[in-house]
């Protein structure tokens, strides 16, 4: 992504309403070149998904060191659209209020074509559910707000700042990283190595992995600019409006009356001289005008974007393992760059937690990578169908498109090629095993083995006292079997799941009645509707096993301790 500093412009920059603290570096204690002690987990890169990995890690009690060549966090909007699925894990890891606070929730968007509204959509959402399925918020408050919580785990989590991994050297027992500083360069060792450090990755460069897939000619000038509107947050999309005759414009409203504007560029059009403020800032009053915005506006920030449609082919190389950027780069189309980067965070930290307590077989950590390559696979998918039409490669695409456009103008039938297909939480395979296989088929419906927890409201207890919440609420960093029932815990349950946790594998279970107030003296919940019951098909003794990313493991209508040792025994020791 190229940036561009104004000289001379033709309307005053502002800066951002944020203020970035700048961290000092720092060395830590050292016999000559070397640190002393090695890392148990080391993390190159202090963005989203590396602050999101070691937060994960700390829920697990597992210690992290993480690496950040910048002293702050970053600058410019980013990755603004945080889904649903993204804000369920942000709230596991201990960050949630901060980011429902400041960010601007939305529920759908339009499309034009020229001067025409030829689609209007809607993501699935009903006031059953917690949390928006999308909201707006910059890139800066979203490191910001993960970096704060990770400052209520010390002990467990180093951040160390203007910390430029220079060389890493992976072995069989971990790697040496070898660090430059402002204070001085040394080298450390870690058992496990994370890359988070983006499309230019040194981590995936040194485990000699390297992406596949497509780069996009289409470019994108980014611009933020301060602008007070009235308008709904909502995503607005532009096909050739005559503000920019041929382009194709998307906008986003954002906190403070911060207001993202992207449009794509010509193909004669030199991107250098692109993203000169005196060539963006009449494209951009052109196209508020067009809108009705007379109010003054100021430009904050100018950025350039390519579309890439690229994924390595595996995630993990030895010791070394890649998420985020540095493992997949997806097209801006359908928000899924730092969603899925989450999603690799949370599918990650509780694996890898497992393995370094030795609780898990080292090979969890390939179902990590078979997990979210599938899941990068699918993103790509459909981010290559919004990229094609956002930006048509060819005359073919060219001409197909308009063809669309134009017919939805009158006919609703077609409008269904123009929506952006919004990023969903990912649907994993579930266990291979042929009795855990046909103990999920019993289901007539309900979230299968692999999918997401379908969250819905029901009154939580904690033995005393009682609040109105949600399902995801009642999960723990462990494992969590919830157990629809009308009576008492049955102690040919409760009793093996204690033996679980005595192996230093948490597992909790958790009641589910229906009207009846619990007498458990640990958390459980009260489905007063019965709408829960109905939404997963359950029964009394039906059981939901649910891993610490909150994706169904397995579920029986009638689940025994030999059934759920075999599921447990399965995910520890995948073979």
């Amino acid at each position: 992504m190229t940036t561009s500093n104004p000289t001379r412009p033709s309307r005053a920059f502002v800066p951002y309403p944020f203020t970035a603290t700048r961290h000092a570096a720092r060395l830590p204690g050292l016999v000559g070149d070397e640190e002393t002690g090695v890392h148990r987990v080391l993390i190159v890169g202090a963005g989203p998904v590396g602050l999101a990995t070691a937060l994960g890690l700390a829920n697990h009690g597992v210690a992290s060191v993480v690496l950040e060549a910048d002293d702050s966090v970053c600058t410019g909007s980013r990755a603004i659209c945080i889904s649903r699925r993204s804000l369920e894990i942000i709230d596991q890891l201990g960050a949630l209020p901060a980011f429902l606070n400041t960010g601007l929730p939305w529920l759908g968007g339009r499309s034009f074509y020229r001067n025409d509204e030829v689609l209007r959509f809607q993501m699935p959402h009903d006031t059953a559910q917690r949390l928006p399925p999308m909201i707006n918020i910059q890139q800066y408050y979203i490191e910001q707000f993960l970096l704060d919580a990770c400052k209520t785990r010390r002990g467990l989590i180093d951040i160390r700042w203007q910390s430029r991994v220079s060389a890493i050297q992976p072995d069989a027992a971990g790697a040496s990283i070898q660090v430059l500083t402002p204070s001085g360069e040394y080298r450390c060792r870690t058992q496990w190595l994370i890359g988070c450090d983006g499309a230019r990755s040194i981590v995936r460069d040194a485990a000699g992995l390297k992406l596949e897939g497509t780069s996009y000619e289409g470019r994108y000038v980014i611009a933020d600019i301060a602008l007070k509107s009235e308008r709904p947050v909502e995503r607005l999309a532009w096909f050739d409006p005559p503000s920019n005759p041929g382009s194709t414009i998307l906008m986003h409203r954002q906190p403070d009356d911060i207001w993202r504007i992207d449009y794509q560029l010509r193909d004669d059009e030199d991107p250098e001289e692109a993203v000169r403020p005196d060539n963006v800032i009449p494209r951009i009053e052109s196209h508020l005008q067009m809108m009705g915005e007379r109010e003054d506006w100021s430009p904050i920030w100018i950025s350039l974007y390519k579309a890439n449609a690229l994924t390595l082919n595996r995630y993990r190389q030895g010791r070394c393992l890649l998420a985020g950027d540095a493992a997949h780069l997806v097209p801006i189309f359908g928000v899924r760059g730092a969603n899925s980067g989450f999603e690799d965070a949370h599918n990650l930290a509780w694996k890898l937690a497992l393995v370094v307590s030795g609780q898990a077989g080292d090979a969890l950590l390939d179902t990590y990578s078979e997990e979210r390559v599938k899941a990068a696979r699918e993103n790509l998918s459909a981010g290559i169908k919004s990229t094609e039409f956002m930006s048509p490669p060819n005359f073919a695409f060219q001409w197909m498109r308009t063809a669309a456009l134009s017919l939805a103008v009158k006919h609703q039938w077609i409008r269904s090629l123009i929506n952006p297909r919004q990023t969903q939480a990912s649907a994993y395979a579930g266990p291979p095993q042929p009795v855990l296989r046909r103990a999920a088929t019993e289901f007539q419906d309900g979230p299968a083995p692999g999918a997401a927890l379908i969250d819905l409201p029901l009154m939580i207890w904690d033995g005393r006292n009682s609040r109105a919440g949600h399902l995801t609420q009642l999960l723990h960093p462990g494992f969590t079997l919830l157990y629809f029932t009308h009576a008492e815990l049955p102690l040919s349950l409760t009793a093996p799941l204690a033996d679980w946790s005595k192996r230093h594998v948490p597992v909790r279970i958790v009641p589910l009645f229906v009207k009846v107030r619990s007498s458990n003296a640990g958390p459980s919940g009260t489905d007063i509707s019965g709408n829960l019951w109905r939404a997963y098909d359950a029964q009394v003794g039906s059981a939901y096993l649910i891993r610490p990313d909150g994706h169904v493991l397995a579920r029986w209508h009638r689940a025994t301790n030999d059934d759920i040792k075999h599921a447990m025994e399965w995910i520890l020791h995948h073979e």
